[in-house]
């Protein structure tokens, strides 16, 4: 039986044990799962983990593409993260922190206990009028009305 085991996950790669435990059950071999489970251990079976595709930079692709862009200069590509911490007392922290991707210069972080859609909006108008790209800007000069 232990043989079949090996021959069935050699065969079916992306098998685990309850599957050739199934298969085995069909094939007319009389055998629970936690023999084949305890086999499958001994023999020191493993389904091989999943190999994720990479996603491709955007060359080329559309401006408003929704596929990642490589910074080509300062101020070319910024990004933004939710960081989470609790205080000593116990009570949630949440940061905003918002990065040029070029540089790895933090640009601004907004602190709060509570970050609201406004904030997240907000904020990289701040960072902007700080590193005076507004100025450098030929679309949109003025924040959002808060």
């Amino acid at each position: 039986m232990v043989e079949r085991m090996v021959v069935l996950s050699r065969e079916n790669p992306r098998y685990g044990h309850r599957r050739v435990w199934a298969l085995l059950r069909r094939e007319g071999w009389l055998v629970n799962k936690k023999r084949v489970h305890r086999l499958w251990r001994e023999e020191g079976l493993k389904v091989p983990e999943k190999q994720r595709k990479r996603l491709r930079l955007a060359e080329g692709g559309s401006e408003n593409g929704c596929r990642r862009k490589r910074a080509g200069h300062r101020d070319h590509v910024w990004s933004y993260d939710f960081v989470m911490d609790r205080t000593e007392d116990g009570r949630r922290l949440k940061m905003m922190p918002v990065v040029d991707e070029h540089t790895r210069e933090c640009l601004a972080i907004e602190v709060e206990r509570s970050i609201t859609a406004e904030d997240v909006i907000g904020t990289p108008w701040l960072a902007c009028s700080a590193n005076g790209v507004l100025r450098r800007s030929s679309a949109r000069t003025t924040a959002p009305n808060s």
